[in-house]
């Protein structure tokens, strides 16, 4: 006869965004008889900066509320708002400023949710945190492993790559097993308020905003020359070249063709752009790479495979730890610095580092 693991002495703190993913996670680690704390992050009220970004933290926060009230869970709600704005935001500008393209939900999980959250959690009182992020943890002789979720359009191991053992093993993800419509379908069972709530499509903590605009109140303007790579002629004006990301198409007026913004030369501030958006100076095999950072132990095996963005298959290539390396088997379109790229064994997430 197996008897049922008694959960009831197991304290976890679920970061609640106010979303139905991590509502789920709520609901689905309190029917598993632990003893469960929801937590709400205010990290941004959306007025600083000089732009409103369309941030409904009450909202978010009440949805939270009322999620805790319908499972008769506590409630708590920690601020990180300096700490978000240090770390996240500031960076954020910063890589932009140098002309880099900087991923902030990997920043956020960085410094944030696995850090400050999990710190804070712990000291008051939580044996483990959960969230609702889309991937699963797995330990396997003593090391934890990291794995993408069960739902590949929800996968989001890309954005989880920086954590460390002693945070996976603190970390649970509920809904990591399933896919966006099983976790829909739950809500309903579980007769949560935010049920019928629409996914955040925003940066971190922040929502949607328009990130141009967004540049644009912070960063001085810096215009200089639009530069064809091919004709080495001028053909246009660029604001600054931390406005424009590798791959993007670049509006300039009265060309019959379309371009694309393929290279930037900061010291002498000028983009340069390609016709046709799969043109070989958009095309990159290898990649170097700053700031190695590996889950667990640093891979042994070289044959492996990495993504450059969310949402991307992983692509077979080889990895050159010592030469901060990643070369892909084939060209990558429009590597940008700045952003991460995520290594794989399988579905297994080892690690990854910043693109130079």
């Amino acid at each position: 006869m197996q008897v049922e693991k008694d959960n009831s002495n197991t304290k976890i703190f679920v970061a609640l965004s106010g979303g139905v993913d991590s509502a789920v996670s709520a609901a689905l680690l309190k029917e598993q008889g632990y003893d469960v704390t929801g937590v709400y992050m205010k990290n941004w009220s959306g007025d600083d900066f000089g732009i409103q970004a369309d941030c409904p933290w009450e909202e978010d926060q009440a949805d939270a509320e009322a999620v805790c009230k319908h499972l008769n869970i506590p409630f708590r709600s920690f601020n990180f708002e300096k700490q978000y704005r240090e770390k996240v935001v500031e960076y954020f500008f910063d890589e932009y400023a140098k002309g880099r393209t900087p991923n902030p939900d990997v920043m956020c999980n960085k410094e944030i949710k696995f850090k400050l959250f999990l710190e804070k959690a712990l000291i008051e009182g939580a044996d483990l945190i959960a969230t609702g992020h889309y991937a699963q943890v797995e330990e396997r002789n003593g090391l934890y492993k990291l794995i993408e979720g069960e739902d590949p359009n929800k996968n989001q191991v890309y954005f989880l790559y920086s954590i460390n053992q002693e945070q996976l093993s603190k970390t649970l993800f509920p809904v990591g097993h399933l896919n966006k419509s099983e976790v829909r379908k739950l809500a309903d069972k579980f007769g949560l308020p935010n049920k019928n709530k629409p996914d955040s499509q925003g940066i971190c903590f922040i929502g949607e905003i328009d990130v141009l605009k967004f540049l644009m109140a912070n960063i001085p303007k810096k215009p200089g020359k639009i530069v064809d790579i091919d004709t080495k002629e001028v053909v246009g004006e660029h604001e600054g070249i931390y406005f424009y990301t590798i791959g993007q198409r670049a509006r300039i007026p009265n060309q019959k063709e379309a371009y694309y913004y393929c290279n930037k030369d900061i010291d002498q501030n000028i983009m340069y752009v390609c016709h046709g958006e799969n043109h070989s100076s958009l095309l990159q095999s290898e990649v170097n790479i700053e700031n190695w950072h590996w889950i667990g132990n640093q891979p042994t095996k070289e044959d492996l495979t990495a993504v450059i963005r969310y949402r991307q298959k992983p692509r077979s290539g080889k990895i050159d730890i010592e030469n901060k390396k990643f070369i892909f088997d084939k060209p990558q379109r429009a590597v940008a610095s700045g952003q991460s790229l995520v290594v794989f064994d399988g579905k297994i997430c080892l690690g990854g580092g910043i693109i130079k």
